[in-house]
């Protein structure tokens, strides 16, 4: 049986996922204003879907490992769905809030558990590209899905944003049902052991890079907009176009990498991440121009997009005992870093500098990346020579 239907399935849960999670965020003043709440108090509906999917990630994890692996895919797929509905029939904030971490319970073991499903349908040299086929539809979303849905927030209604991608994981699951094999039962986990390999060394370096990965992408990512209307005086429009263009940035990356992760998944992290601080370190003075800003966004897509599927490769291989689990809790780790560079950004502009200095403190979290890559390579040399 082929693997292209299977993966594009997998691809368009990830689209699914990936536009639900950043199309609130364009959203916040329209659904505050829906809901009688601050846009503070709205931008917790963010915070309560990272904090879900960090918790959900394991515990989900462990109950849907007795399922195969397709029925557990749609049973998370059915449960994104009934979220977003929730989501678009709430009638106060708190119902909401709730809503929202129903959804997010999806999040992680979706993608944990997908990935295993992506490698186990092609050789073993192309795992890698598998997994960033997967997660292609995360940066597809991010070009049309988080667009769109953001339109239809502002002139049809937020509620039929939520409404629309629920329609979203309907579609996927039909996708799912007929396109993935039927794969091994399930069986009960020894969460002891799962447990216990998450917490060996070699694991915790892993996850903690990926940490250092997403915190210098959400460094930059969550303060975009002011960070663009600062060097480059961009407008509301020109902003728009901006994060579109990340978009694009997030699909090159995710392809090249995909394809060099198949060589080395080291290599790939050691080039991305050290290109990744380099455009960092240089954008205050790169994106001081439109097209110098268009330029700058595209490439510094690339290198932090181009960092996900060696990341999540590096932790599945890390803990072969226990992969799922691990690339769950890997998902987990991805929003620990989101919450890392929020604070790292609002660090910055607390002590008095401007939202220029925030690109090079996300920078220096990509140094601190790739220094850990590099001084883990022994530990993670005998690591393979122990599995061969």
């Amino acid at each position: 049986m082929s693997s292209k239907w299977p993966l594009l399935a997998l691809a368009l849960g990830s689209f699914g996922i990936g536009t639900t999670e950043f199309a609130p965020m364009g959203l916040l003043p329209t659904i505050a204003n829906g809901v009688e709440v601050s846009i503070p108090t709205a931008g917790l509906l963010v915070s309560a879907y990272a904090i879900g999917v960090m918790v959900g990630a394991p515990l989900m994890t462990l109950f849907m490992s007795r399922y195969r692996r397709k029925s557990a895919l749609m049973i998370l797929m059915s449960i994104f769905v009934i979220g977003n509905l929730l989501s678009a029939v709430a009638p106060n904030y708190t119902l909401l809030l709730l809503s929202r971490v129903v959804t997010s319970l999806s999040h992680g073991a979706f993608f944990g558990l997908g990935a295993l499903v992506a490698t186990s349908l092609v050789p073993v040299h192309k795992r890698g590209s598998a997994v960033a086929i997967m997660f292609m539809g995360l940066t597809i979303a991010n070009i049309g899905g988080v667009p769109v849905a953001t339109w239809i927030g502002q002139t049809i209604g937020w509620r039929t944003t939520f409404a629309v991608t629920a329609l979203l994981g309907v579609v996927t699951m039909i996708a799912l049902a007929r396109s993935l094999p039927q794969g091994e039962a399930g069986k009960m986990p020894d969460v002891k052991k799962e447990l216990a390999v998450l917490v060996r060394p070699v694991v915790l370096r892993s996850l903690f890079t990926t940490v250092l990965g997403a915190g210098a992408m959400f460094t930059l990512y969550t303060y975009i907009t002011p960070i663009l209307e600062l060097l480059a005086n961009a407008s509301g429009e020109f902003v728009t176009l901006m994060l579109m263009l990340i978009g694009v940035g997030f699909t090159l990356g995710n392809y090249i990498s995909g394809k060099l992760v198949d060589r080395s998944v080291d290599g790939t992290l050691m080039l991305f991440f050290s290109l990744l601080a380099v455009s960092m370190f240089v954008l205050p003075f790169t994106a001081t121009t439109h097209l110098g800003a268009a330029v700058s966004m595209v490439l510094w897509g690339m290198m932090s997009f181009g960092l996900i599927s060696p990341l999540q490769m590096r932790v599945m291989d890390a803990a072969h005992e226990a992969p799922g689990m691990a690339s769950s809790v890997n998902i987990g780790a991805f929003n620990l870093g989101n919450a890392l560079g929020a604070a790292l950004g609002g660090g910055v502009l607390s002590s008095g500098l401007t939202f220029a200095w925030i690109p090079p403190a996300g920078a220096i979290l990509a140094l601190l990346g790739l220094i850990l890559v590099v001084v883990s390579r022994g530990g993670n040399r005998e690591l393979v020579t122990e599995n061969a």
